[in-house]
């Protein structure tokens, strides 16, 4: 039988009471989500229940590469960065501007690191074949781009905001507006994928992927807070939005570290 919301609340709760009286015993606070959570109920088929399989890099110290993901042989352009600039005409929607800075532990910059976002559309779909819900597509929005960090290990995007989307985990289950975030170290094994919230979402209770993180500081620390300063005239509402790569205020990855 299809769970209901009431049904994911339910069990939210009953996730969040365990941590809480957890913590009040004495346990140490887990910024990060078990794999498995039942609330998100697809989490069950697919965390690991294996050990990880080891690469023999001393063998063969280009093994890893040979599964990775690859970019092309483009350099990173001026447009990469701009979601609203890479069709013809303008996308449809809300424009806004995201902005931050990558830091490690101790608050110092990561400079030169590949930054790439993916997101739905102003009408919460996807320009992928998977995402079939009955929600416009927009011709002049694809909903991917890269970057490189500053010196100050800042970055900044333009893109539309997204919207919600239906997400199937249980009837009436929809994700609150996100943008994906991936980022890469000195090598592809070091790649970290993260989402990105927005302030003040009605959706953000109601979700159990945001919810898994039952830490509520560590939680807070996936949204992003609106920055007037960095909104631009009659153009764009500004976010800001760092990220934290280790150390206790390290952004939440999605591989759970």
């Amino acid at each position: 039988m299809t769970a209901t919301q009431g049904d994911i609340d339910r069990a939210i709760a009953r996730e969040w009471a365990a941590y809480r009286k957890a913590v009040a015993e004495g346990a140490p606070r887990i910024p990060h989500p078990p794999r498995n959570y039942p609330p998100y109920r697809s989490s069950a088929l697919r965390h690991p229940r294996q050990p990880l399989v080891p690469v023999a890099l001393r063998q063969d110290p280009d093994a890893v590469e040979l599964t990775s993901p690859v970019f092309g042989a483009t350099d990173v352009t001026a447009l990469d960065h701009d979601l609203t600039r890479q069709h013809p005409g303008a996308p449809l929607g809300e424009r806004i501007t995201v902005s931050g800075r990558l830091l490690d532990r101790s608050g110092r910059p990561i400079p030169g690191q590949l930054v790439e976002i993916w997101q739905a559309n102003a009408a919460g779909r996807y320009a992928h074949q998977s995402d079939q819900h009955p929600a416009p597509l927009d011709a002049n929005f694809t909903g991917a781009g890269r970057t490189l960090t500053g010196d100050d290990g800042s970055y900044t995007f333009t893109t539309i905001r997204p919207g919600a989307y239906p997400w199937r985990n249980h009837t009436g289950a929809w994700r609150p507006a996100h943008i994906h975030f991936s980022l890469f170290g000195t090598a592809f094994t070091q790649r970290l994928i993260t989402q990105m919230y927005f302030p003040g979402d009605p959706l953000f209770p109601l979700d159990p992927i945001l919810q898994s993180v039952t830490d509520d500081t560590a939680r807070q620390r996936l949204v992003a807070r609106y920055d007037h300063d960095l909104s631009q005239p009659e153009w764009a509402l500004g976010y800001h939005w760092d990220i934290v790569l280790d150390g206790p205020a390290a952004t939440w990855r999605e591989d759970g570290h």
